[in-house]
């Protein structure tokens, strides 16, 4: 073989393996997944409930008063009260399952049938009133700063609780690359999240796993999460019997979804 003829097999060869890289670089298929959003992108609203007939109107009624949302969708989750149909007499899509499976279940149910939204809303179902700021979530996301926000509440009054379970997640949060970002709402439930991104990180951990899945999973993938101040507010759990079961259960399902994020790692 002539060394004319080698030269150029180097030359294919190390051109294949430019391209090879160049196809399988990381920070391309990042981008390629931060996919512009349209002119005017599609915001589904999706609020998990569980018997909540004493918020679950005025939360609606808050986020219908958002014109960027183009349609809220409830899901009960085997509420035993009024809640699915005042959430229809509201004017919401409402889904209902026939019994309690869980926050996790039921919200990738309904993002299993709602995979045509640009940017989807995560809300709880007593907001009430202040749900109308989920405003302040959206226009980062509709901005294209950032492909996930969430809601930092105001410091409450009043510890609830130890702190146990929010250490747990902040602590999981760092290790997945949120050094930059001082998180201080690890277990909000409250977001904006583009398709994309929510696409590639589902599906929905069980339990209260749900959101600090959801801020690894992303932080891992080189998405941008970003907290935003609010002064949202939701029903409290005291430090009484059932605040303490409550948040047992709690630091079960999270330090379960921390040990399940670490598996799938390896």
């Amino acid at each position: 073989m002539s060394s004319q003829s080698t030269t150029n097999k180097k030359a294919g060869t190390v051109k294949a393996e430019m391209n090879s890289t160049e196809k399988d670089c990381p920070f391309e298929q990042l981008e390629q997944r931060r996919a512009t959003l349209p002119e005017n992108p599609k915001v589904v609203a999706i609020i998990p409930a569980f018997n909540e007939e004493e918020r679950i109107t005025a939360t609606i009624n808050a986020v219908k008063a958002i014109p960027e949302v183009n349609r809220i969708v409830v899901i009960d989750d085997g509420s035993k009260d009024g809640t699915a149909q005042l959430a229809v007499d509201a004017g919401a899509r409402v889904i209902r399952s026939t019994r309690n499976v869980g926050k996790g279940p039921v919200l990738e149910h309904a993002a299993k049938q709602h995979e045509d939204a640009d940017i989807v809303l995560l809300l709880d179902a007593d907001l009430a009133g202040t749900a109308s700021q989920a405003s302040d979530l959206l226009n980062p996301v509709l901005r294209g700063e950032v492909d996930m926000t969430i809601a930092r509440f105001p410091r409450p009054t009043a510890k609830a609780g130890f702190g146990l379970v929010k250490s747990l997640a902040r602590f999981e949060i760092r290790r997945a690359g949120g050094k930059d970002e001082d998180f201080q709402a690890p277990l909000s439930g409250q977001r904006a999240v583009t398709q994309a991104c929510l696409t590639h990180i589902r599906p929905f951990a069980r339990g209260y796993g749900v959101e600090v899945s959801l801020t690894v999973r992303a932080l891992r993938a080189g998405y941008r999460v970003r907290e935003i101040e609010t002064t949202m507010a939701h029903k409290a759990t005291g430090r009484n019997l059932r605040g303490f079961f409550h948040r047992g259960k709690q630091f079960r399902d999270v330090l379960g979804a921390v040990i399940l994020l670490n598996l799938k790692r390896k």
